[in-house]
């Protein structure tokens, strides 16, 4: 028999549940579904059985990091809906919520701004090696030669890994430094990277030509290890990757041997492949890539504005009060597939 209480609703209002939240307090959240009529209960989940004895009382459930999995999803009882504060619903079992009926829905065009300028940032800080030249000057070294070689920015070419919304907004503020750009986007139509002035390759032709490559590619099953020891050794020798896209799209042991042997110049993350948010423990020393001074690991952060956070709160919060009272959500992952499913 279990020494852990059992969860008993305090109230006929509907339940809604945050799964986990690291940012302060959840009373944009709770001002928003309690003028629903919906009750919030606020945790701080570090794995999935986290969830377990909330689930089949719950009338919805948000989440950052917590991963709501199939374990959970079947555990519910009178869940409505689904709600994931940001874009991807990588860690929502969307299959199983489809099955159950249960909405998912997400928030998008939040931080299109944001992420674009923070992918921007940490391109030029390593393509102008501003790491060295401070790391130098700290040191007492005074010289230009502390970050050689440096290279123009105008005339080279940059590589552009999915082109979305984000990746249009990297697009329109790489070209104000003169670089040429690629793109690979499977699902993107011609025309519309020519009207970006974009040219649309192949993953193999925007590895070889390109002296960035700017990762923003979404996490699926296609794209994890996106880039891997055969990606890398095809790439241009100094190339400099940057992600701000999902970090197990790529391959950090790959890339380790990449930056390591030298065919590599730099990279930059914001986040590495093992995404800290989502362990309950985590260490720096778990992944090599730390070590390496030509490395830039940034936590999750490029989404990050006071804006834009509030706006992710705002618009998670709103989803559900809205399936709540009767209302369509503005953003759905699922709807379609669950008008498609027999009653």
């Amino acid at each position: 028999m279990s020494d852990q209480p059992t969860f008993v609703p305090r109230t006929d209002r509907p339940i809604v549940v945050i799964t986990d939240y690291d940012f302060g307090n959840v009373d944009v959240e709770t001002e928003i579904l309690e003028a629903a009529g919906a009750e919030v209960i606020a945790l701080q989940a570090k794995s999935e059985e986290d969830l377990f004895e909330v689930a089949p009382h719950c009338a919805a459930m948000m989440n950052q990091y917590a991963k709501i999995g199939q374990q959970t999803i079947t555990r519910m009882e009178r869940c409505e809906v689904i709600a994931r504060y940001g874009v991807g619903v990588d860690i929502v079992d969307v299959g199983t919520a489809t099955e159950r009926g249960i909405l998912v829905t997400n928030v998008q065009n939040y931080c299109t701004e944001e992420v674009a300028d923070h992918a921007i940032s940490l391109w030029l800080t390593l393509a102008r090696k501003l790491p060295d030249y401070d790391r130098a000057t700290h040191a007492g070294i005074w010289q230009w030669q502390s970050g050689q070689p440096v290279f123009r920015l105008r005339g080279r070419t940059m590589g552009v890994v999915s082109l979305g919304k984000i990746g249009q907004a990297i697009v329109a503020r790489a070209r104000a430094f003169g670089v040429n750009v690629l793109a690979y986007d499977p699902f993107l139509p011609t025309n519309v990277a020519t009207s970006l002035g974009v040219e649309l390759v192949s993953k193999a032709d925007l590895l070889a030509r390109s002296d960035y490559v700017l990762m923003q590619a979404p996490m699926t099953p296609d794209t994890h290890h996106f880039l891997s020891d055969a990606e890398f050794a095809s790439m241009k020798p100094g190339a400099i990757l940057v992600n701000t896209g999902r970090g197990p799209t790529v391959d950090n042991k790959a890339l380790y041997r990449a930056l390591t042997n030298g065919h590599l110049a730099a990279a930059g993350l914001d986040d590495p492949e093992e995404e800290p948010a989502k362990r309950a423990n985590w260490s720096p020393d778990d992944n090599p890539l730390f070590t390496l001074p030509n490395v830039l690991v940034t936590p999750h952060a490029a989404y990050y504005s006071e804006e834009s956070i509030r706006a992710a709160r705002v618009t998670a919060a709103t989803q559900v009060a809205k399936v709540l009272t009767g209302q369509k959500p503005d953003y759905t992952v699922n709807a379609e597939a669950l008008a498609a499913t027999p009653a």
